[in-house]
């Protein structure tokens, strides 16, 4: 094998390694605490379920405290127990009066606490998920923000309640600014656990209604009357076909005679 042929192999392997350690320092650095809804619909009632992996290399995660909204409360909150760890609800004076429903609702839940005994922390490369039953949902359309703050046991906290990427940027601050800069200073981005709400379906499942169209009902209906109008026409035409037959055979005797 020449050796040019050699150096590029070598190239190549060196690349594909860098290529996966950055890969991989990606994947660890995106990891953050998210949500998965079982439904999102309107008017209904879902399942929570965040997702938390531990992040630090030197201390374990013992608090997870989830903020729900409060221009669009969710009056029915309630915890899956878990082993080890201690869960709070906690019910504030929202900050003006919401109507749901027909009814003017001022106090709601606001928050819910999660803290975990020294034997169930969160530890390095482990992960663990918190469960809610929330409802009635908002309006369709309605991008539903739940910020956490995630405690760890030396101390710090991780908030992830950045609205949507491109947002955490300081707005004040120039191109040049930005430009010189280093690096580390810049502001990690913590993107906070969110989902849409979509519209309820018909209690059918049908997603429209079809007004126009007529029921089948009367549908049938017509077609029956219909059926019956067409036999009683057919009926008729048959007795003046009888008396016409009748009338010409009289006639055709008479003219024999």
């Amino acid at each position: 094998m020449s050796t040019s042929i050699r150096r590029t192999l070598k190239t190549a392997a060196a690349a594909s390694l860098t290529a996966g350690l950055l890969a991989a320092g990606a994947a660890a650095a995106s990891a953050h605490v998210t949500v998965d809804p079982s439904a999102t619909a309107e008017g209904g009632f879902t399942k929570l379920t965040f997702s938390v992996p531990n992040e630090s290399e030197t201390a374990k995660t013992n608090r997870l405290e989830v903020k729900l909204p409060t221009d669009t409360p969710l009056t029915s909150v309630s915890v899956k127990p878990m082993d080890g760890w201690k869960a709070q609800v906690v019910t504030t004076t929202l900050p003006k009066p919401v109507e749901i429903a027909g009814a003017t609702v001022t106090k709601a839940p606001t928050s819910v606490i999660w803290t975990a005994d020294a034997a169930h922390q969160i530890g390095q490369k482990e992960f663990q998920t918190f469960t809610l039953s929330v409802g009635r949902l908002p309006a369709a359309g309605t991008t539903l923000m739940l910020p956490a703050a995630q405690g760890y046991t030396d101390g710090t906290t991780a908030n992830w309640a950045d609205a949507a990427e491109g947002e955490h940027s300081n707005p004040s601050a120039t191109s040049s600014d930005a430009a010189s800069a280093p690096a580390a200073e810049a502001k990690e981005y913590h993107p906070a656990p969110s989902f849409v709400v979509t519209a309820a379906e018909a209690v059918d499942g049908s997603a429209t209604a079809t007004p126009d169209a007529a029921p089948a009902s009367e549908t049938q209906a017509t077609g029956s009357n219909g059926g019956q109008a067409a036999g009683w026409i057919g009926l008729v035409a048959g007795l003046l076909g009888l008396a016409a037959g009748a009338t010409a055979l009289v006639r055709t005797r008479a003219v024999k005679k």
